[in-house]
């Protein structure tokens, strides 16, 4: 049954039953009469809470066991901004300016010689070809503790173009309270992104609660050397291993999480096959896109964005009865630095374990 179904008398009981005792979650305190402060009342918030309530009423029909209580969400797009490129992409054109010192024959191939020089409308035809051969590049060759430590120095000094804040901070405060929300309701939460697993790990759990081993995503090829003094390594290779987007993200699913989701978000055509392999499973389900409508606050895109594009998840979406979360008018906030002047608490992350 769709999320935005009719709402019985008793569901709506439920769900305002739950909203009012689950004022603790994952990432601190809420207001205990309101879970999702920064959702705007309406049919996507009301939506939420109702299959929470659901999922969680003991003797109920929709009720899911604790130990099934999956929930997957996508991370670009989903938890945080993705424009005007995809966040990991803006970190290897950092680090091939960083490395270019020591490569000489970059000044003359392409696309490192436009990322040099700085040339966005020659390097934008590059595509997929062109970022795949910069990650290629900015991902390999080190060990994978090397890498995780260049990740964490990149988003301690790294500034957003558009915002000139560190890139953590362009986190959507509605998603940290809906993760601190279903996990306070016994939902374990999994972050499922095509970006690569090794550029996630360094920085989920602090900003999202999510641990290390529940965070699923794009990998390449390591091997095992024993380094310096005999000390065992993991080296990363330019070699693609797993790509974890579109039809990747069922098969990572079952891979490293090992259960069928009940409950899924993301916002673009790779997630519309996560969103599928979930509402392919019985019981209750719970299936969402975030669709980006405020060009003022963030951005508006959708069918012919190159970054994060919402096609055929979204006409699949509504024909399906799926949620389609606007960005615009269902959040009160985009992102928690908006607080910073309305007094409201911004809740604290904490491991989700």
């Amino acid at each position: 049954m769709s999320p935005r179904r009719a709402f019985t008398r008793r569901s709506i009981l439920a769900a305002l039953s739950v909203a009012a005792l689950c004022g603790i979650g994952g990432h601190g305190a809420f207001a205990q009469s309101d879970p999702l402060p920064s959702w705007n009342d309406g049919a996507a918030k009301t939506s939420i809470v109702d299959f929470v309530a659901r999922a969680t009423t003991p003797g109920g029909a929709d009720f899911v066991p604790v130990d099934e209580r999956i929930a997957t969400f996508d991370n670009d797009g989903t938890l945080w901004s993705e424009q005007p490129v995809y966040f990991e992409v803006a970190f290897g054109i950092d680090r091939i300016k960083a490395m270019a010192p020591h490569r000489p024959e970059w000044k003359t191939r392409e696309p490192f010689r436009s990322v040099l020089a700085n040339d966005r409308a020659v390097l934008a035809r590059f595509g997929k070809k062109g970022m795949l051969q910069i990650l290629a590049a900015t991902h390999s060759g080190m060990t994978v503790a090397e890498f995780e430590a260049a990740v964490r120095d990149w988003l301690a000094t790294a500034r957003h173009p558009r915002f000139d804040r560190p890139y953590t901070d362009l986190v959507y405060q509605p998603m940290l309270e809906l993760l601190a929300y279903v996990r306070a309701n016994g939902f374990k939460t999994f972050v499922v992104s095509g970006g690569g697993i090794d550029f996630m790990r360094p920085w989920i759990p602090k900003v999202y609660g999510v641990p290390p081993e529940q965070v699923v995503g794009s990998s390449g090829v390591t091997k095992f050397e024993l380094g310096k003094d005999g000390v065992p390594v993991l080296m990363k290779l330019a070699k693609v291993e797993f790509v974890d987007d579109g039809p990747g993200k069922p098969v990572g699913i079952n891979r490293f999480v090992g259960l069928r989701p009940v409950f899924a978000f993301g916002n673009s055509d790779g997630d519309q096959q996560m969103l599928e392999w979930t509402a392919a499973g019985n019981g209750a389900r719970f299936m969402a896109l975030v669709h980006h409508t405020d060009a003022e606050r963030e951005w508006a895109y959708d069918r012919k964005s190159q970054v994060g594009r919402l096609d055929k998840a979204w006409d699949e979406a509504v024909q399906r009865g799926w949620l389609v979360v606007d960005m615009k008018q269902d959040w009160k906030v985009i992102y928690p630095f908006e607080q910073e002047t309305t007094g409201r608490r911004v809740p604290a992350t904490s491991e989700d374990r």
